[in-house]
């Protein structure tokens, strides 16, 4: 008789977004032990489509700056002992669910896997320019935390594995969406930056407003070969290139212009 496998749990933190969560929640059903539900008091039909697939979900409400509280939050509501966080934009493909169960299925001496994250843009999926890449946010829940502001970093206890096995991530359906979506984020980018440097010179404000996107730009499309998905990876690098403009500019904001809207 096959000793019994390892539990997992997903966790789902969602607001607002009825048109993407079932998709995601159909990826994980059936196959996961449990699945966990942390919505910031979602004004669509965001809670009650989750409901219909698991008895977990709790409300909390949270300012869209501090992701790392609402993962930690999420971790703590897992009774399995491992967990994984999806985000509403991805699905767990079949090929990240038989190499996850595999794992569960034998011992291992790692304490998480970093598995492959596939990005799609516009519909592309997106093979080079460094979007491609590994994403560290499977673990045994006793395991892990989260640290940090908006881009949060899974600290670990223990080793790390690697799966080649991809989540599939559509974040973005039009540059409007794109645009809309980081613009928001820019503010709160710019709030942290200043929070962690306060005494911030004019100089290095400038650098990352005059040179630093051009640096990023060549990085992603000529470094990391974007210009192997054409007009997708043109693109993707100039608008992730105005991401890092955008936010010092908004840097920029907060010293000189603090009555600025």
């Amino acid at each position: 008789m096959n000793k019994k496998r390892e539990t997992i749990a997903a966790v789902i933190m969602t607001k607002d977004c009825e048109d993407l969560v079932e998709g995601t929640l159909k990826s994980v059903a059936g196959w996961v032990d449990e699945i966990v539900v942390i919505d910031g008091f979602s004004k669509d039909k965001t809670a009650d489509i989750c409901r219909r697939y698991t008895n977990k979900v709790f409300q909390n409400r949270w300012d869209g700056y501090r992701f790392c509280t609402e993962r930690n939050l999420g971790t703590s509501k897992v009774s399995s002992e491992w967990c994984f966080h999806i985000d509403p934009d991805e699905r767990a493909s079949t090929r990240f669910r038989d190499a996850v169960l595999k794992i569960l299925e034998k011992e291992t001496p790692h304490s998480a896997f970093e598995f492959r994250k596939k990005n799609f843009f516009l519909g592309h999926w997106m093979r080079h320019g460094g979007w491609y890449h590994y994403s560290l946010h499977m673990f045994r829940a006793k395991k892990g935390h989260y640290e940090g502001v908006i881009h949060e970093t899974l600290k670990v206890e223990g080793s790390v594995g690697k799966l080649e096995a991809p989540i599939e991530h559509y974040p973005f359906n039009s540059i409007k969406q794109f645009v809309m979506r980081h613009n928001g984020y820019s503010k709160r980018e710019a709030l942290a930056e200043w929070e962690e440097n306060p005494g911030l010179a004019d100089e290095e404000i400038f650098f990352n407003l005059k040179k630093k996107p051009l640096k990023r730009f060549m990085k992603f499309y000529i470094g990391k070969r974007g210009y192997l998905d054409g007009i997708y990876g043109f693109f993707f690098s100039v608008l992730f290139a105005w991401v890092h403009f955008i936010n010092w500019a908004k840097v920029w904001e907060h010293r000189h212009c603090r009555s600025c809207s």
